[in-house]
């Protein structure tokens, strides 16, 4: 089994917050969530700091490409998020801080618990229930288990089943709960 693969994931969820967080300020920063563009590629390279090739990940057919963002600052992305729809669930292949957001010195705290919350949401509405999985490195399955609420169905694989996909949901998005 090989530990560097890039789809199991490594991202620590460093704080459940209702958006996300400023760790200068203390202030909740209200965000949103689009589709990346190509544009936006053309920054998102190992060059500038980003640990995956997201233009790779781009070429990949079912792979739907997300980009968090603040409202203050629409143009400066926060993290990414890279999923698949199922057919029944959607599946998280990657999350990604951008450089700034990682370390003991990020500026924004809570950006990977909204990528999955959002993933949770887009699930939630499209009929699945909140059904979100993905492939965690071995060292972060009691991470996630405990930060997500996420099931460890065995191997590497993990679930955020409905109940606990409506409470990132919540904490997330507390006035539209889906």
């Amino acid at each position: 089994m090989n530990s560097e693969n890039p789809y199991h994931l490594n991202i620590e969820i460093d704080k459940l917050t209702n958006s996300i967080l400023n760790t200068l300020t203390n202030e909740s920063i209200q965000t949103d969530v689009q589709l990346l563009s190509k544009d936006d590629l053309k920054t998102i390279t190992k060059k500038n700091g980003w640990l995956f090739s997201w233009k790779s990940e781009a070429k990949l057919d079912d792979r739907i490409l997300l980009k968090l963002l603040t409202l203050d600052d629409p143009n400066t992305i926060q993290g990414l998020a890279s999923i698949s729809d199922y057919g029944d669930h959607y599946y998280l292949h990657l999350v990604e801080s951008v450089p700034f957001n990682l370390g003991k010195n990020k500026l924004y705290q809570g950006v990977p618990g909204n990528l999955f919350a959002y993933t949770c949401r887009i699930s939630w509405n499209k009929g699945y229930e909140g059904f979100v999985s993905f492939t965690s490195k071995t060292l972060l399955i009691k991470h996630y288990e405990e930060s997500l609420g996420a099931t460890h169905v065995g191997g590497h694989k993990m679930v955020i089943f409905p109940y606990e996909a409506l409470k990132l949901i919540r904490q997330y998005y507390p006035t539209n709960n889906k």
